[in-house]
């Protein structure tokens, strides 16, 4: 199944035209499009089925869980099918079955271990003021996250390891955050703040063919190597015009679940 991959648009703030990618049949979008949702609006009437996992921008200044219902109504209104603790299977033009499994993945601040747990969190608290969001009346903050990441880790877990029984014939996990420190921005490293961005979901790595991620602001195509042979990671981000960060962005790349 060939895929285009956008995240991190940021079309609120940022000039972007989406084009379908002409050799594609299935749009991902990996968070992060447009804070305001507007922008939504203009993949309306996509020639292929699209899939949509949302970024940590897309709760800006809203309460997760009411912006939750309305990105799901938004989204169903679209044609668009929204992952956040969910799953589909879709077929591709070889008559191969493709399971996808989504959501957010918010930071668990783990990544460097839990020894470092506090200074992550502590660094993840800046993103968190700037965020502005709130969940059930509380303020999302650092703490919050980390709830929700254990959330959606431990969904990811079960899910992942449903028998397969001739239901699919790959599987591919989407999520906004990253599954591995290997996806870090060489720009910045593994500091604190990085615990913000990335997890360490390697352990559920070998559970799927394909890894797609947003929410750095750089590309990636790697190959994870386990027992069970290797993951390949993407992400195809494409970041702030103003800092630099889409140069070499290529909006009509697309991926291909076989390999």
């Amino acid at each position: 199944m060939q895929f285009q991959l956008l995240s991190d648009l940021h079309m609120e703030t940022e000039p972007f035209d989406p084009v379908p990618a002409p050799d594609a049949e299935l749009l991902v979008l990996a968070g992060d499009i447009d804070t305001t949702w507007a922008s939504l609006e203009r993949f309306r009437g996509w020639p292929v089925p699209m899939l949509f996992v949302p970024g940590n921008h897309e709760f800006d200044g809203r309460d997760i869980h009411e912006a939750r219902a309305g990105l799901r109504e938004l989204t169903a209104s679209l044609d668009m099918t929204m992952l956040d603790f969910d799953s589909c299977v879709l077929t591709d033009r070889e008559g191969r079955r493709v399971r996808f499994v989504g959501n957010t993945r918010w930071s668990d601040f783990e990544v460097f271990g839990a020894q470092q747990l506090d200074r992550a969190m502590r660094a993840g608290a800046y993103f968190q003021r700037v965020m502005g969001a709130t969940r059930n009346g509380a303020v999302f903050d650092a703490k919050a996250v980390r709830e929700e990441g254990l959330l959606c880790r431990d969904w990811l877990a079960r899910t992942l390891v449903e028998p397969v029984e001739g239901r699919w014939d790959a599987q591919v996990a989407i999520t906004h955050f990253a599954p591995s420190l290997k996806s870090a921005d060489s720009r910045y490293g593994n500091q604190p703040g990085t615990a913000s961005f990335c997890n360490n979901d390697e352990a559920l790595l070998p559970l799927v063919d394909v890894w797609v991620h947003g929410h750095l602001h750089c590309r990636h195509d790697y190959l994870f190597a386990h027992t069970g042979g290797a993951t390949r990671v993407l992400s195809n981000a494409r970041g702030l015009l103003r800092k630099g960060e889409a140069d070499g962005h290529d909006p009509l790349k697309t991926f291909e679940v076989f390999v």
